[in-house]
């Protein structure tokens, strides 16, 4: 084939699922801790369910150290679970050898934050484009066809100025358009896009989603998007869910979650944000305690309910119980977990 087409696949299809991931990091042993039995590790991720759907794009939301980016690296099979199962298309999916990693990653591509970073330096566009398309079997008959195509698909014409051009001479915009492109070369079927405009400028951000949004559109994309800014998650995604210290504390809809948060750190993160009405009134309204304080240690992780040494809703159950996901009943598929929305406790 000579062109990049349309997916015609049916939309709301499930491509990637994660069913329990979980991934643990191990603590390098000290001098003092030979003798010991016990081996510590970084809980980085915990029991995470997450699916991802054709023509659909999901957010992970949290904090710097939350386990989003380890999400992201867990899917695409860069790092190895500890525990839970990755399925594509229903089927259970592991990497074993260099030639199974290069079947799963013509289905399911990544893009990286630093888009200077992911590209090398000491080569050209045509170069890291290239690539791709022979590497996937992707190119066809007229390979300078495909690579003009691949530009004009991330909206960088005409082709020819940049497919000799380094990427130090490229802005940070056409540096992660180019990332794309390199992406949309294996013609994935998924999308793993880890904080892609956060290192952008502002006035650029939205010119790079909207071109995500097309593509999705287009090509009938699952993607998923990471990101600590909830309000591009409300912009953006058709599903947000929200992830604190390993776990996920809440999902549902972008709308419902923004703009109705049911768990007290998607409350913490969305008054985090600068707002000019909630700022002038701030004399008025008495001081209260909205979660100040540090993330927990992730080698150490508090019992219970992670959040609730910050949380200033915490019960008493809150320290000892690990909650579960409960339906908030305000709309379909709006959960939290949280035990303020346990019927039993509401009812005490």
């Amino acid at each position: 084939m000579t062109s990049i087409p349309d997916a015609k696949a049916p939309a709301g299809e499930v491509v990637l699922e994660a069913v329990g991931l979980t991934k643990h990091f191990p603590v390098r042993r000290r001098l003092k801790d030979v003798f010991s039995r016990t081996h510590k590790a970084v809980h980085a991720v915990d029991d995470v369910h997450l699916t991802l759907r054709r023509g659909q794009v999901v957010a992970l939301v949290g904090e710097s150290g939350s386990g989003k980016s380890t999400v992201a690296r867990l899917l695409a099979q860069l790092y190895p679970r500890t525990g839970g199962d990755i399925r594509l298309h229903g089927e259970t999916t592991k990497v074993t050898s260099g030639s199974s990693f290069r079947r799963y990653a013509a289905r399911v591509q990544m893009i990286f934050q630093d888009p200077f970073a992911s590209l090398n330096p000491t080569h050209t566009i045509r170069y890291h484009l290239t690539r791709p398309l022979k590497i996937h079997g992707t190119a066809g008959d007229d390979l300078e066809k495909s690579l003009h195509e691949l530009l004009e698909r991330v909206s960088l014409t005409p082709p020819e100025r940049y497919l000799d051009k380094f990427p130090h001479e490229l802005s940070g915009g056409q540096r992660q358009r180019v990332a794309i492109a390199r992406a949309l070369g294996a013609r994935p079927e998924a999308l793993l896009a880890d904080e892609p405009v956060s290192m952008l400028d502002v006035s650029i951000r939205l010119g790079v989603l909207n071109l995500l949004r097309d593509l999705k559109e287009r090509l009938d994309l699952a993607i998923l998007y990471i990101t600590h800014d909830i309000a591009s998650a409300r912009y953006f995604a058709d599903e947000t869910m929200v992830m604190y210290a390993g776990r996920m504390v809440e999902g549902g809809d972008s709308e419902t979650v923004t703009q109705a948060p049911a768990h007290p750190y998607t409350q913490l993160l969305i008054e985090s944000a600068p707002d000019p009405d909630r700022l002038a009134g701030a004399a008025d309204v008495a001081d209260e305690d909205r979660g100040n304080g540090e993330p927990p240690s992730l080698i150490n992780p508090p019992t219970g309910c992670r959040f609730h040494p910050r949380c200033p809703k915490a019960m008493a159950r809150c320290s000892t119980d690990e909650p579960v996901r409960l339906e908030i009943g305000d709309v379909p598929g709006h959960w939290a977990a949280c035990w303020l929305y346990d019927k039993n406790e509401v009812a005490k």
